[in-house]
């Protein structure tokens, strides 16, 4: 079972290390906006049901901490052979052609201890970024004790005019 933050699955790419760090960064930069899982090993013997469009994900970084929020956006099941090439640019780790992502997911998933066949259903996420949610505040006027503190009043701030034009010799 996958781990939990704020009742929600957690989504923690790669293996831990270098490679967690470097796709999560990518995550975070907007590079990469998908990812592929297989369902054997990611889900089945993780005894996880594949993800689901609207679904938001926990996005980690290598210290197991909340990095981000995910919603995923599609999400497909397809044999390894048939992955287009779409998805694999979408991943945004560099591929130069779908046999290069084909060949570099063989390699880490027999690293994990399983050997991929054509006919290995692979689950094919798109994700995007949601953006954080501002902070709430925890008092507000309904739950904060009577003549407990000084009204608050708004702070004034001198007022400056902003330059119209760029300082000379700003732009060459």
């Amino acid at each position: 079972m996958w781990p939990r933050i704020d009742g929600r699955r957690v989504l923690a790419l790669g293996t831990p290390g270098k490679i967690r760090t470097w796709l999560t960064d990518l995550t975070l930069s907007g590079a990469k906006t998908a990812t592929a899982g297989l369902l054997p090993l990611d889900y089945e013997t993780e005894g996880e049901e594949v993800e689901h469009v609207g679904e938001h994900l926990i996005l980690v970084n290598d210290a197991g901490e909340k990095a981000a929020t995910i919603e995923i956006t599609s999400v497909e099941l397809v044999p390894f052979a048939e992955v287009p090439w779409e998805f694999a640019e979408a991943e945004g780790e560099g591929y130069t052609s779908i046999e290069d992502w084909r060949e570099t997911h063989r390699r880490y998933w027999s690293s994990q201890g399983y050997e991929v066949t054509d006919a290995s259903p692979i689950v094919c996420l798109h994700y995007r970024l949601l953006p954080p949610r501002p902070l709430q505040p925890t008092l507000t006027p309904a739950t904060c004790p009577a003549n407990t503190h000084a009204p608050i009043r708004p702070r004034r701030t001198p007022t400056t005019t902003a330059p119209r034009e760029p300082p000379p010799g700003a732009f060459p």
